[in-house]
């Protein structure tokens, strides 16, 4: 997905279209409330993020919306990584 944002990003950029990603790591939404549910597995998660919480979808809509707004018209091929430093890359 990396790999097709950036060749995407720098195919449609002069088309004034920018494509970008977001990479969220572990989300606190309903697609994980059943292994959430399993003792201690949440506990694990969170000690391995720096933050130590795992965020709501809140957390990763702010920086979507950054996306889509003209602040960001100059941002093209990039990887917004919103995992509350779990994966810290580049």
């Amino acid at each position: 997905m990396i790999d097709f944002t950036k060749s995407l990003g720098a195919e449609l950029a002069p088309l004034n279209i920018m494509v970008n990603c977001v990479a969220p790591g572990w989300v606190d939404t309903e697609m994980c409330t059943e292994v959430f549910a399993q003792p201690g597995f949440r506990e694990k998660i969170e000690a391995g993020i720096p933050l130590k919480r795992i965020p709501p979808p809140e957390d990763i809509a702010g920086p979507i919306l950054f996306l889509v707004s003209d602040m960001a018209r100059h941002i093209v091929g990039e990887v917004i990584n919103v995992n509350g430093g779990s994966v810290m890359c580049g």
